[in-house]
């Protein structure tokens, strides 16, 4: 694997933690946080951080929840190491699988 599928991955990764944070926040649980957990995994080989910030925090002004830009930006940073953790320690769950093969299907061929 190339480093820059290493990092796809592992943004990949950072996008599902960011996304199940988000989705309790926004009050989806179950079928529902996966969907949106899975979405945010999937852009992490189409959007820039920013984008991924701007999705997060245009979904919370819609739903009225109060959350600073810079408060989504640090859980991203904490969520960019844990899964960049993962990535060194070979460890990860049935949630990793799922964002490497979330990630495979969406690379270019």
């Amino acid at each position: 694997m190339s480093s820059f599928e290493s990092d796809q991955f592992r943004m990949a990764r950072r996008n599902k933690l960011l996304g199940m944070w988000a989705a309790q926040k926004l009050g989806l649980f179950d079928e529902g946080a996966e969907i949106y957990s899975d979405d945010l995994a999937k852009s992490a080989l189409n959007f820039a951080q920013s984008d991924v910030l701007g999705k997060v925090s245009s979904d919370f002004k819609l739903a009225g929840i109060v959350c600073s830009d810079d408060d989504i930006r640090r859980v991203m940073t904490e969520f960019w190491l844990q899964a960049a953790r993962r990535g060194q320690t070979g460890g990860g769950n049935a949630s990793d699988a799922a964002v490497v093969q979330i990630a495979r299907n969406f690379m270019p061929k």
